[in-house]
Formats: C-alpha cells, sequence, structure tokens
C-alpha cells in the first residue's frame, strides 16, 4: 500500500424495528453489524482513477459461472456508485463553499458484504468511500448530512429506489434509533438520529442464505404508488411500523426484552399482509421461530434478525437454517 494512503471502512447492517417505514416519514432501529465491512483505499497519483475489484471484471470461469455470478451479485460492481458518489461529493462542496485541492487520487475498494442480502453492501461501499473523501481533502460534514449525500448518490445519480435507514447506521455505527418526521426530512433533508447503547440489546443473531436460490426479496411490489395513492393498509402500516420501533426504544431502555421479542415479530408479520412474500424467506422466518428465536427481516429480503435465549438455542437455530443453506452468525456491534 502506499504510504501515503487513506484506508477507510463501512459495515454491513440489519434493520431491527421500524422497516421499511424509513422511506415513508416513520421510525426505525437499526444496529452495525461488524462481521461483514466494505474497505477503501485512497492515495494520491499523477491521474484521477477508480480501480476495479472482483466484482467488476468481467472475466468468468464459464457460461455457467458467469449465470451464477450475475444471478448472485447483480449485474454492476462498485465503479459506478464510487463514480456516482464523487460527482455528488463535488456538487455538495460547490452547494456548502468548499474548495477542494487539485490533487488527484486513486481510489480502489473491497467488500465482504454479502451481496444482494438486504444488509447494506452498496451503501456501506460508498459510506467508506465517502470517508476517504473527507480525510484526503480535509473536509468535516456532519453525520447526518453524510448519511444524506450516500443517500443521494443512489438515488440522485442512481435512479435507485432507497430509504435513509442503511446510511443513517452505516454512518453513525452501533445502535441508532431513527425518526423521519416528514416535516424536518422535507426541511433539513435529514431526520432526527439518537444512538442507543448496544449494552442495552439481548442477544441477537442475523441469518443470511449463502445459496443462489433466493436473493434480495423484489418485494416494493408497488408499495411506494399504493402509498401514494393513499391506499388505507399501506398508509396504516406505514404508521404502525413507526410506533413499532418507538415502543422498541422504549423497551430497550426499560430492559424488556420479552416485549423487544414480540415487537420483532409484529414487525416482520405486519409486512406479510401488504408485501408479496417469497417461499425462501418465509422458510427462514419459519425456522426460526419454530426453535424460539424472534425474527424479523434484516433489510428487503435475503436475511434476518432476531432474538434468542441462550446458546442451545443459538445452536437449534444454526442446525435448522444449515439444512436450508442459510448461515447464523452472532451481529459484532461494538469494535
Amino acid at each position: 500500500m502506499n504510504s501515503s494512503a487513506i484506508e477507510t471502512y463501512a459495515y454491513a447492517r440489519a434493520g431491527l424495528l421500524g422497516n421499511p417505514s424509513d422511506g415513508y416519514f416513520g421510525k426505525t432501529i437499526s444496529v452495525i453489524v461488524r462481521n461483514f465491512r466494505a474497505r477503501v483505499v485512497l492515495w494520491p497519483s499523477a491521474r484521477l482513477e477508480i480501480r476495479p475489484s472482483k466484482a467488476d471484471m468481467p472475466i468468468f470461469e464459464n457460461l455457467d459461472d458467469l449465470y451464477a455470478i450475475t444471478r448472485w451479485r447483480g449485474y454492476y460492481g462498485g465503479i459506478r456508485i464510487i463514480q456516482a458518489l464523487i460527482v455528488r461529493f463535488v456538487e455538495y462542496c460547490q452547494e456548502t463553499g468548499h474548495t477542494l485541492h487539485d490533487r488527484n487520487f486513486t481510489i480502489e475498494y473491497e467488500t465482504t458484504v454479502p451481496l444482494r442480502l438486504g444488509m447494506g453492501g452498496s451503501s456501506a461501499i460508498i459510506t467508506a468511500a465517502l470517508r476517504a473523501l473527507c480525510e484526503f481533502y480535509e473536509i468535516s460534514i456532519p453525520l447526518p448530512v453524510q448519511a444524506k449525500l450516500v443517500l443521494e448518490t443512489e438515488t440522485r445519480e442512481l435512479n435507485v429506489a432507497a430509504g435513509p435507514q442503511d446510511r443513517v447506521i452505516q454512518v453513525y455505527e452501533g445502535l441508532v434509533y431513527m425518526d423521519f418526521n416528514r416535516e424536518k426530512m422535507e426541511r433539513d433533508g435529514f431526520g432526527s438520529y439518537e444512538s442507543l447503547d448496544p449494552a442495552l440489546l439481548p442477544n441477537l443473531y442475523v441469518a443470511y442464505r449463502t445459496s443462489l436460490s433466493e436473493g434480495t426479496e423484489v418485494f416494493h411490489n408497488n408499495v411506494r404508488a399504493r402509498w401514494i395513492n393513499g391506499e388505507k393498509a399501506v398508509v396504516d402500516a406505514m404508521r404502525k411500523w413507526g410506533e413499532i420501533a418507538e415502543s422498541g426504544r422504549a423497551a430497550l431502555l426499560r430492559g424488556d426484552t420479552a416485549l423487544l421479542g414480540r415487537l420483532i415479530n409484529e414487525n416482520f408479520d405486519l409486512r406479510t399482509t401488504i408485501y408479496k412474500i417469497s417461499e425462501g424467506n418465509m422458510e427462514m422466518i419459519r425456522r426460526s421461530r419454530a426453535v424460539g428465536a424472534t425474527s424479523n427481516f434484516a433489510g428487503s429480503g435475503g436475511a434476518i434478525v432476531g432474538t434468542f435465549s441462550g446458546d442451545r438455542m443459538l445452536e437449534e437455530l444454526r442446525q435448522t437454517m444449515d439444512e436450508v443453506g442459510v448461515r447464523v452468525i452472532v451481529p459484532k456491534i461494538l469494535p
């Protein structure tokens, strides 16, 4: 590595409660998952270069390899999202009067975040890259604005439908309660974010698919259009998810782990009333609850998060999930 290189990281995340109301002016609680991370390295160079990682290389062993890898990780690597971030970063600096020096750099990335499983893989790359740019240009950006820039990189530059939750937890890290109050969001571009003590959490697990049979749930089944049109079931569900997150915050603060577990289950059960859930994702939920664990989507499908009561239940959970190609981990939340 270049001796003057800047090295930054950002981590996977799991939405505990309130998801998916973050894109609908709701409330959520999320945790960082340090078991997986995106790493960005940036160093001065003669030209400005974004170096490809393995995910960007169109080289495959054979046709089967191309098919399997594409189905697993999708069609895009990280070059386009880093390029989009740089464009958004330059515009932000122009908007806020920050003068950027004229030294060029080379930037490269790698990631261990499982792809297409709703654990914030793309936004982790962007968050790590933004940290590197801020260090290189010696610019300090407030945390809520950083999360806003990461979101805008995807929504404004790449036209990706996304909510703010992933970017907030990846910027703040730890355990965060988020209130996306509509008036504040429309006025400031960000909500109210409260860091909570991760020690308040009971035993948590994250389970995710390692097989190719189920990727991220393609689940935004015209819900936004239904919400904009005022469909009562969708509007009521978004409001209820916000209430679940608010109740979850209170349960955490008073140590009511039983209520927290019920809220985690309720959060997912509510999702089934307005979204079409794939069989592979339903199987993870059923298997987790059959051994007594609680479970909710960690994001938009492909991975779940929940609570368990002890080592014996964790082992039972691992055994039943292993039968269907699902891995179970205990998330590392603190450094």
